[in-house]
């Protein structure tokens, strides 16, 4: 940083030596001047040892409120504009109202999308409640009727159109993730049973078995965005999965104590090259534009959850071979840390 500021002073030292300079020819040229060489170049010595100090000086002076500004921008603190030291200077003070200004503007601005955002997710989460409604009185019927073939295929599609629109509902729930999140101790197996059972009438169509290995595992977790991650995995393999195919679910634990879900699907398989981008935010890949099945979305919500909430999620795929994602629980957060010390769980 002295660096740099000594080549913002480079004008005022360059204006000091070509002083001294113009000085030291006055005295060579004037006769009336009787000066050894040796006093002239030690009265330049001396002046240009004062002037190094002056900078020093002037450095430490004139660059105090500046070095506050860089440990406050390294801090990160959000009320940063509370913590604005000092300033001893007309720039300095006019750098600081500009930047409480800014702050202002930028506080409207952010406190007005955030409303914008609640209107937003209000109006969907609205929408679809509303849309439920018929939903519901369609499933019933469909119930009534169950034994009509051509109601098992509406039944299939129905399924999809409420996984679409309940999956809208968690993406409008998102932004406030953390007000919604509740921890408590569930079955590993039952989660995941009941995603099974909800997606039944998938398997059915395609005539797609599931198998559960595994004894039912306890993880402190929340158990509805849990669930939520379970359904995107198992609609995603089932998505990719051949008639007449298995999807595997097992759990276990892990040498170190974590609980890992595990989805394996016998689809196409994943290229090696699509693999690290596959919970990238529109990120289809090579499969999903050959079956024309993906959106895009499933994959990016899960690992958006599951970030938010301290699951790792891993994927492994070889090409004709299939696909396994896992999901690693117990992984404690903050948020999870705080919760479990207040004894909440």
């Amino acid at each position: 940083m002295f660096i740099h500021y000594v080549r913002d002073m480079k004008s005022w030292i360059l204006f000091f030596v070509l002083s001294l300079g113009l000085a030291d020819m006055l005295i060579w040229l004037d006769p009336g001047i009787d000066a050894k060489f040796a006093s002239v170049l030690y009265f330049n010595l001396l002046l240009i040892v004062i002037l190094v100090l002056f900078i020093v000086w002037r450095y430490r002076v004139e660059m105090k409120f500046t070095k506050k500004l860089v440990m406050l921008a390294e801090e990160q603190t959000k009320d940063w504009q509370e913590a604005l030291p000092e300033t001893d200077f007309l720039r300095d003070e006019m750098v600081k109202e500009v930047l409480q200004q800014a702050e202002m503007e930028f506080s409207s601005e952010l406190a007005a999308i955030r409303k914008d955002r609640v209107i937003e997710g209000d109006y969907t989460a609205a929408w679809v409640h509303e849309v439920k409604t018929p939903l519901t009185a369609m499933k019933l019927t469909m119930d009534a009727h169950r034994e009509n073939p051509v109601i098992r295929k509406i039944e299939t599609e129905w399924l999809r159109v409420h996984l679409l629109i309940d999956q809208q509902l968690y993406i409008s729930r998102l932004p406030t993730l953390e007000a919604d999140y509740v921890l408590e101790k569930a079955d590993l197996r039952q989660l995941a049973t009941a995603e099974v059972r909800e997606l039944a009438t998938w398997c059915m169509e395609k005539n797609i078995a599931v198998e559960l290995e595994g004894e039912g595992l306890d993880v402190v977790t929340d158990v509805k965005w849990s669930r939520f991650i379970i359904r995107q995995l198992l609609t995603n393999a089932l998505k990719y999965s051949p008639e007449g195919g298995t999807i595997f679910i097992s759990m276990h634990v892990t040498g170190v104590g974590n609980a890992i879900l595990t989805i394996k699907d016998e689809g196409p398989g994943i290229e090696p090259h699509d693999v690290p981008r596959i919970f990238d935010k529109g990120f289809t890949g090579g499969t999903g534009r050959l079956h024309n099945a993906a959106t895009g979305l499933g994959l990016y919500l899960a690992q958006t959850v599951a970030e938010k909430i301290g699951i790792q999620l891993t994927v492994q795929s070889e090409v004709g071979k299939g696909t396994i994602v896992g999901m690693t629980f117990s992984i404690e957060n903050e948020f999870d840390k705080t919760r479990i010390r207040s004894g909440d769980v």
